[in-house]
């Protein structure tokens, strides 16, 4: 039977209680993950004092599966552990090499290995000898569409709130980049009031990193579900008068996913609230109400026809096809589209 792959959550709660593992492989296509758990490890199993004996960090292009063994093999001095952290991992040529140490790894030596923007052979020795005896974690970039939750939870963990609109709208504007996403959200705590309850709300997010409450993607889907031309056409007026903060290769993603989750609708058999819910993934019921409103303002065809629209808007967008029309002409057209 095979091992329970552990989270991210389940990880950084381990390390926290001092509950370390010989071996951490850390893979994948999202860095900030592996980054979160590494500087945690780094925090957590040395004490300031016994770092200088005992923390040695080592670069995947300098090095090879031999160095990092012997690394690994040393005992710590004055201390329960030492940490031994390899960075860009996916440099080391012989990486499999490490499997003779990671079936027998000392319990007193915690071994970090970041193996980013690509995954290790699961069929291989060391991953299964990895999973038998330490952690290997696959860090998975976050579908645009699992942000907002994604956000709730991450604020969450640091016992801040955030209103569902509010996430929505930083989802949108920051797509599912999570280093940039947590450097904007470090910002928003540091100007929360340190007795009264955190709360991160749209009128905050407004003033802090200049997303308009009002005109934003999040509002331009709620306008195209409800079918209401003139709130449309003012984000698009809007958009194009402030083109740097809300250009078109953000917004098309997000009219993008909203007609491919509707297309979704249609093929779900169970079109109540939690019947959507669960068919799309949503964990606010504040998002299913657009798809519940767009069901009723959009035959399916419609929509089949608006996806094929849409791709076709971002190909000349990319100057496909196009010589002259700028991106708000674009927009405009492609709203109109939508709405007639």
């Amino acid at each position: 039977m095979a091992k329970k792959e552990n989270t991210f959550e389940e990880i950084c709660r381990d390390i926290v209680a001092k509950k370390f593992q010989p071996v951490y492989i850390l893979m994948g296509e999202e860095p900030f993950f592996m980054d979160r758990i590494t500087d945690l490890l780094i925090e957590n199993v040395l004490a300031e004092s016994e770092r200088d004996f005992n923390q040695m960090i080592m670069y995947g292009a300098d090095t090879d599966a031999a160095m990092i063994i012997n690394a690994a093999r040393r005992f710590p001095m004055m201390s329960e552990y030492q940490l031994v952290v390899v960075r860009e991992a996916q440099l080391v040529r012989d990486i499999e090499l490490l499997t003779n140490y990671v079936k027998n790894p000392l319990k007193s030596t915690v071994l970090v290995v970041n193996y980013k923007y690509k995954n290790l052979d699961r069929r291989k020795t060391l991953a299964a000898a990895t999973e038998k005896n330490g952690i290997l974690f696959e860090s998975k970039k976050i579908p645009d569409y699992k942000m907002p939750g994604f956000i709730v939870s991450f604020m969450q963990q640091r016992s801040i709130g955030i209103d569902q609109k509010a996430a929505q709208m930083l989802s949108d504007f920051l797509g599912n980049d999570l280093s940039r996403l947590s450097k904007e959200l470090d910002k928003l705590a540091l100007i929360l009031p340190e007795k009264a309850p955190k709360r991160v709300t749209p009128e905050l997010i407004e003033q802090n990193i200049g997303i308009s409450k009002e005109y934003n993607n999040f509002e331009l889907i709620k306008a195209l579900a409800v079918k209401d031309v003139l709130k449309a056409n003012r984000i698009a007026q809007y958009f194009e008068k402030n083109p740097k903060s809300n250009p078109i290769q953000m917004t098309l993603p997000v009219i993008f996913n909203y007609f491919s989750n509707l297309l979704i609708c249609y093929y779900t058999k169970d079109r109540s609230e939690t019947g959507l819910m669960t068919a799309l993934g949503l964990r606010g019921t504040f998002q299913v109400k657009d798809y519940m409103t767009g069901l009723r303002n959009y035959p399916a065809m419609k929509v089949f026809n608006l996806i094929s629209d849409i791709r076709t808007t971002d190909a000349r967008s990319k100057g496909v096809d196009n010589s002259s029309a700028s991106d708000a002409d674009l927009l405009k057209e492609l709203l109109y589209k939508i709405l007639h």
